[in-house]
């Protein structure tokens, strides 16, 4: 008999907070990926237009975890509309040894949100500057509240600038706010006196382009994670330090994507990902005048590491409901 515990969201998010152990969970994956043998496939993606949805499957073992996670991510955007919800998901955990089904994470999402929070603020630690006190924040979203909360446990903040299509919900975000916050007119001023700014939208054409740029800034793109996403204009790789989550998808889906498109790099020009900066095999941040771009489209090593820790945090709790499914030999 197979026992698999069942956990629901509101399991997982008392079980898993955005805190500094799970952003220390999601630095680890980075760095698995640049010194451990990590199995993480290509991402499989399916796309239904006529009802504006896409899912996102996403999966790796990590040879430091006894479990590896599946996670299927449905994004449909016409879902308000009907009073549900945009994105939803789970997360399958199976035995790296066995393949038995151990977990259920019935999350609707939440894991993804808080490891890809967790990822950006690893980004900020090992590239931004020590001293940075000023952030841009572009989007108001969920991601958005994250990123910045994910941030301040990693930079002293004192003062943020928070761009979005719609004023309405940028003066939400400003009024939420742990920090002062402004509400700015245009990317642009967002980004004037950043010494961090943040994307976290999902847009169709660049927001930022060289000319935003300045000596000192560090930018976390987070929002283009398919391939008609991009938020950052191709010219911006001339003038910053280009790294990534993993070259081999953002050559397909990420900035870098688009800048190739362009002709703007090479697509065979070698770059640093997040995880060799953390392992000192490549370098990161040399100067504090140092331009720096961490491009995060999301990873399968992500996602089983923080089903790892959810599971962990269950079993040490007593977490889930347990159904035994029977296994015939």
């Amino acid at each position: 008999m197979a026992d698999i515990s069942l956990l629901g969201e509101a399991q997982l998010r008392a079980l898993v907070p955005l805190d500094l152990a799970a952003i220390d969970q999601v630095e680890a994956a980075f760095r698995s990926l640049a010194t451990e043998a990590v199995a993480m496939p290509p991402i499989l993606r399916l796309d239904i237009p006529e009802h504006a949805g896409e899912v996102d499957v996403k999966t790796a073992y990590l040879p430091r975890f006894d479990s590896f996670a599946i996670k299927v991510s449905p994004g449909f955007f016409n879902n308000p509309s009907l009073g549900l919800p945009s994105l939803n998901g789970l997360m399958l955990v199976l035995s790296a040894r066995t393949g038995l089904t151990e977990a259920v994470l019935l999350d609707n999402g939440y894991l993804t949100a808080v490891r890809t929070a967790a990822a950006g603020a690893v980004a900020a630690r090992w590239l931004a500057k020590q001293t940075a006190t000023r952030v841009a924040i572009i989007g108001a979203g969920e991601q958005a509240r994250l990123q910045l909360n994910a941030l301040m446990l990693v930079r002293k903040i004192e003062h943020v600038s928070v761009w979005a299509r719609d004023p309405q919900r940028a003066a939400r975000f400003a009024e939420e706010t742990r920090v002062p916050c402004e509400v700015a007119d245009s990317v642009h001023q967002a980004l004037r006196h950043a010494d961090i700014a943040i994307t976290t939208t999902p847009s169709r054409e660049p927001l930022i382009h060289a000319r935003d740029l300045h000596p000192g800034l560090h930018i976390t793109a987070m929002g283009s994670d398919a391939e008609h996403k991009n938020e950052l204009a191709p010219d911006v790789f001339a003038a910053a330090r280009y790294i990534c989550d993993r070259v081999q998808q953002t050559r397909v889906l990420g900035e870098l994507h688009h800048a190739i498109e362009a002709g703007a790099v090479a697509a065979d020009r070698a770059f640093a990902e997040l995880g060799q900066v953390i392992a000192g095999q490549m370098p990161g941040r040399t100067d504090d005048a140092d331009i720096t771009i961490c491009d995060l489209t999301g990873t399968g090593a992500q996602d089983t590491a923080i089903a790892a820790l959810a599971i962990a945090r269950a079993k040490a709790a007593g977490a889930g409901t347990t159904f035994t499914n029977d296994v015939t030999l």
